[in-house]
Order: structure tokens, then C-alpha cells, then sequence
């Protein structure tokens, strides 16, 4: 693990939150206000992977309008961030949401007003098994460090998950 996420508050924090118990859905969503916190975004998703159908599932969300909810609910592999991050098994960024012209982030993802977004796989003993993806409302892209954290994080609800 990087120096910079050994000591990171965002991992004790979590992990503290995880380790708490309580209801999967209400722990998931104190998680994801975490990292948003932190990261100062303002829009975030945790997906998790269903085998069986090949579809990334929305758990829980924050900052996703209304309007383009249904199109967030149910991503296939390989398609718009979250989906090519799992399917990749790696993060994916995009530093303008508004701007990008790669093809990796949808259409829909510039109706969310957000311009920095990552998604990042959730490993659970090296397989994907969900994704984690936040947004800010800047073009501030996520340093090595930042997308390192995120990685970490990611790992610890993909192991949440798997318990």
C-alpha cells in the first residue's frame, strides 16, 4: 500500500464503519458519505456485480438526478465507467464529464453537472465484485494517491460484501 494511504483518516474511518455492523444498506450508505466526504465529491455510486446476469446493480447512491436514475440502476460490463471498470478490473477516470470525448463515460454522465469522475473496481480476492464511483463538481482530475486510496477502499467493501 502506498505511503500516503498507510495513514489516511478516510481508511480508518471506513473501516471503522464496517467493522460496526449493523444493517448492509444503511452501512453502505454511511460509507459512501465517507468518501465522498473526503475526496470532496459530490455525486457517488456503489454498484455491486451479479454473476449470474453479468449486470453491475446499484446498492446505494448520492447526487444522481432523478431523470437518469434508471439508466445508473443496472449497468452491463463494458459499458460507461463503472461498467468498463469492472469488466477491466481496473479504475477508469475521466477528468471532464462535461468535455470528454473518449466514449468512456455515457451521455447521461454529463446530466449529473459533474466534471472529475472515477469508478474503481471492488476486488474480493482478486475477482471484481462490484464498483465504487465519485464525481466532483471540478475538473480536478484524482492524483496516483487519490485513485490509490480509492483502490483501498474499494477493496475493504469488497470484502464487506463477501463476509
Amino acid at each position: 500500500m502506498p505511503e500516503a494511504t498507510a495513514r489516511h483518516p478516510a481508511l480508518s474511518e471506513v473501516t471503522g464503519l464496517l467493522e460496526k455492523g449493523g444493517e448492509t444498506e444503511a452501512t453502505l450508505a454511511c460509507v459512501l458519505d465517507t468518501v465522498l466526504r473526503h475526496f470532496r465529491c459530490a455525486v457517488g455510486t456503489i454498484h455491486t456485480l451479479e454473476p449470474s446476469s453479468g449486470f453491475l446493480r446499484l446498492r446505494t447512491q448520492r447526487g444522481i438526478p432523478e431523470n437518469i436514475r434508471p439508466q445508473v440502476e443496472c449497468i452491463p460490463l463494458g459499458k460507461g465507467m463503472a461498467g468498463l471498470a469492472a469488466q477491466q478490473g481496473q479504475p477508469m477516470r475521466v477528468c471532464n464529464l462535461q468535455t470528454d470525448a473518449t466514449g468512456v463515460a455515457r451521455p447521461a454522465a454529463r446530466e449529473t453537472g459533474m466534471e472529475a469522475a472515477i469508478a474503481v473496481p471492488m476486488l474480493r480476492a482478486r475477482a471484481v465484485c462490484g464498483v465504487l464511483g465519485v464525481a466532483r463538481p471540478t475538473d480536478q482530475d484524482f492524483s496516483p494517491d487519490e485513485t490509490a486510496l480509492l483502490q483501498e477502499l474499494a477493496n475493504l467493501l469488497g470484502a464487506f460484501l463477501g463476509q
